[in-house]
């Protein structure tokens, strides 16, 4: 077949025709995009206030023992003068009972981890919509309950719960602002979608710098999410999934409702979907799961690269912002510049991948994240170091920032959600690993820097591996999936026919 014959064939494509299509009946990004950016960026906030929280929860604690020179006793004296009452405090979190500190933040983020998987595969499932609503719900229920209980064993669940509707929380708002947001758009709105974290991390020290008892601190950071308990009333739901699942007639209202606000024309809508899926029967088609991402060779290799890549960029991040708490004694400060080199990190990456290929950008951050954390290793600790540190810190989480688009990008609709859970479980396994790894130091000033260093460049040889997914339209269907990246002709704009892939049947 020639390119010609090719790309006349693709553009008779049905799923490729109905994603351009979607697009040119909501637009690619107008008023009611805008609005919902906005509703969807507010949930990050509350993401980042839990995520972080344990900074506040649990500081190091400064104690001495009634009439004693003993460093353990079970009646210690703290020192109140910075904080008032944290966990540790409360529950005696010393000597042989620190670990537990640690133990309560390790149940959190598998909490997170488990949400991101559970729920990701849910939404694909039941719809965007309702799952994030139930993460909401989770969130701000289990989030206040925790602020009064009274032992730490129930604390520590109840916080993994919280945790569980953080992980839904995370996964599912980006997917629905992917599959509403147009192609020349995508990028853009993927970096800015990081943003209300990176403020939400800065903004917790100011929680924390005002509220010094952890109980109310908890309070007060899960009663912020109660303004979302709203999406019950003014989230949609994604058109895209809607026609996945078959609900014709429910997308179409909903894109009637989207390009009214655009000042769009509706009278069109129903019999432009209608007909193509008159025209092309294979519209209708069978929903996919997360074990679909294992079933083909194509897909199977794009999950678990990608999947990797996620793992090493949550462990080199939280092992280099461990290195950044040690830039001065205070917390306050150090959270602020944690937050500041986070917030720098999207911006910065808001230009590159406007002008840079995905799987280009991803290769050369963690490139430079690995040369960074093993030049600390050969570096004599001081400015030098701490420079390399900053800059790792950057370059880590501007990898969080590509990879969550690359992600929705080369997986179709009926498994994007359950793809990101799974890679977003993964970034929670490093997350995990990070502390213990941190630990390395007193075997020698280059161990932990360099068990840092080496995953992030077996990261950027194992991208290779992975398809290009920029100026590419949304996939719908498992076979477009497993087609993608295969003999790859150009990319397909998203104002023109020319589908994805060659070998789509």
């Amino acid at each position: 077949m020639s390119h010609e014959e090719h790309s006349d064939f693709n553009s008779n494509h049905p799923f490729s025709q109905i994603m351009v299509i979607i697009n040119e009946i909501i637009g690619h990004f107008g008023k009611y995009h805008l609005y919902l950016c906005l509703i969807i960026f507010a949930n990050k906030f509350g993401v980042a206030f839990h995520q972080m929280a344990i900074i506040f929860l649990a500081p190091p604690a400064e104690y001495h023992c009634p009439d004693r020179n003993e460093t353990c006793c079970d009646d210690p004296i703290f020192d109140r003068s910075k904080y008032s009452r944290t966990i540790v405090m409360e529950w005696n979190l010393i000597c042989d009972r620190v670990w537990l500190k640690d133990l309560t933040q390790t149940f959190f983020q598998f909490g997170v981890l488990s949400g991101s998987l559970i729920f990701g595969m849910a939404s694909d499932k039941y719809g965007r919509r309702p799952t994030l609503i139930a993460s909401i719900v989770i969130e701000v229920f289990f989030g206040v309950m925790c602020s009064f209980l009274p032992d730490f064993w129930s604390f520590t669940i109840v916080r993994m719960a919280v945790g569980f509707a953080v992980g839904g929380i995370m996964v599912i708002g980006f997917v629905i602002l992917m599959e509403y947001v147009g192609n020349a758009n995508r990028d853009l709105i993927s970096a800015l979608y990081h943003l209300p974290f990176t403020l939400g991390y800065v903004v917790l020290a100011v929680f924390g710098y005002y509220i010094r008892d952890y109980m109310y601190f908890l309070l007060v950071i899960s009663l912020t999410d109660v303004i979302l308990l709203l999406y019950i009333c003014i989230l949609p739901e994604s058109p895209r999934w809607l026609l996945a699942a078959n609900r014709t007639f429910d997308a179409i209202a909903l894109m009637e409702r989207v390009a009214k606000i655009n000042n769009l024309p509706t009278e069109d809508i129903q019999r432009r979907i209608e007909f193509y899926q008159l025209e092309h029967r294979l519209m209708r088609h069978r929903n996919g799961s997360a074990i679909d991402l294992f079933r083909t060779p194509n897909m199977r290799k794009n999950i678990l690269v990608m999947s990797f890549t996620w793992l090493v960029c949550s462990y080199c991040f939280y092992g280099m912002a461990y290195y950044i708490s040690h830039l001065t004694g205070d917390v306050y400060v150090n959270v602020m510049a944690s937050g500041t080199v986070c917030l720098c990190a999207c911006l910065i990456a808001i230009p590159l991948m406007k002008f840079m290929k995905r799987k280009t950008l991803v290769i050369f951050a963690n490139l430079a994240t690995s040369v960074c954390m093993l030049a600390i290793a050969v570096v004599p600790e001081g400015n030098a170091s701490l420079a390399l540190g900053i800059i790792g810190v950057l370059f880590s989480y501007m990898i969080f920032v590509v990879v969550y688009l690359f992600c929705s990008e080369m997986f179709p609709t009926v498994v994007r959600n359950a793809a990101i859970g799974i890679s977003s479980m993964m970034a929670r396994v490093g997350s995990m690993i990070a502390p213990f790894v941190a630990d390395f130091r007193p075997f020698g000033q280059w161990c932990a820097p360099v068990a840092f260093g080496i995953f992030p460049l077996v990261a950027a040889l194992l991208c290779l591996l992975l398809p290009e997914t920029k100026d590419c339209e949304l996939m719908m269907t498992l076979e477009e999936g497993e087609a993608f990246g295969k003999k790859q002709s150009r990319p397909r704009q998203a104002d023109t026919g020319i589908d994805i892939a060659e070998g789509v049947t």
